[in-house]
């Protein structure tokens, strides 16, 4: 399975049976699937959303926005969950709002879920870690 290093950019390759175990980038030393929530950059979610077999779900937010701000806890909580066969990440769209041009971004928050190369499903609104868990578990091809 190849999955991107979120914080170096890296692209490491992991045996499906081996992502429970703790695998880190061959790069930076980065735990790959620890089921914690990454802050990513527009070039981290370009190279992972193209590349990553390993689901990804993105919540694209801003710091202004209430919703988002009530949504961080839940998107914590179904990270944890859903470990090791899917990764979330968050995107700032105030730092990078050509990011949200470039994903079609209308509203925030927005979840994006991307697989083996390309947007598998999205998602807008605030929603808790159950319902965020089910749009994974629904949508992707898990390992697990």
């Amino acid at each position: 399975m190849k999955i991107t290093c979120l914080d170096c950019g890296a692209v490491n390759r992991v045996p499906a049976d081996k992502l429970g175990a703790g695998p880190k980038c061959g790069t930076c030393g980065t735990r790959l699937t620890d089921g914690k929530v990454r802050e990513m950059d527009a070039n981290a979610l370009a190279k992972a959303s193209k590349t990553d077999n390993v689901p990804l779900l993105v919540d694209f937010w801003a710091p202004w926005c209430g919703p988002c701000r009530m949504m961080a806890p839940e998107f914590a909580k179904a990270a944890q969950a859903l470990a090791p066969n899917a990764r979330l990440a968050k995107i700032n769209t105030e730092e990078y709002p050509k990011v949200s041009m470039r994903h079609n971004i209308r509203g925030i928050p927005t979840m994006i879920l991307y697989q083996n190369g390309k947007e598998v499903a999205r998602q807008s609104g605030a929603v808790p870690a159950s319902a965020i868990e089910q749009f994974v578990r629904s949508k992707a091809k898990l390992t697990g």
